[in-house]
């Protein structure tokens, strides 16, 4: 029975480093509100805007606990109260389900508007 968790998890773990079909990007998107491709590379970008530097702080705080679970780390810019956010996997080359796991939580933790 371990030798089944083990092959299911291996398994799991290829899927979340697979680069997203066309399609399967298209679709994991529309789900994503804000998120569009990177111009000029295969991968994700979305900015936010925050009250205060404070604020945008917590919030990158908040996602680098995230991604350190997933291990699974953001490409970001932040200047006073804006954070630039691009996702993409390194060892795909591209978009995976790791990048749309992270930012679906990014866009749960974001300040609506």
């Amino acid at each position: 029975m371990r030798e089944r968790s083990v092959r299911t998890q291996l398994q799991e773990d290829i899927e979340m480093i697979t680069k997203l079909t066309a399609e399967e990007r298209k679709s994991k998107l529309s789900a994503l509100p804000g998120w569009e491709p990177a111009v000029g590379r295969d991968a994700l970008q979305k900015s936010f805007r925050f009250e205060d530097f404070n604020a945008a702080f917590g919030f990158m705080t908040r996602i680098a606990i995230k991604a350190q679970e997933m291990n699974h780390h953001p490409e970001w810019f932040n200047v006073y109260n804006r954070v630039e956010i691009t996702l993409s996997t390194h060892e795909a080359e591209g978009i995976t389900q790791r990048d749309i796991d992270l930012a679906a939580f990014i866009n749960g933790i974001a300040p609506a508007g």
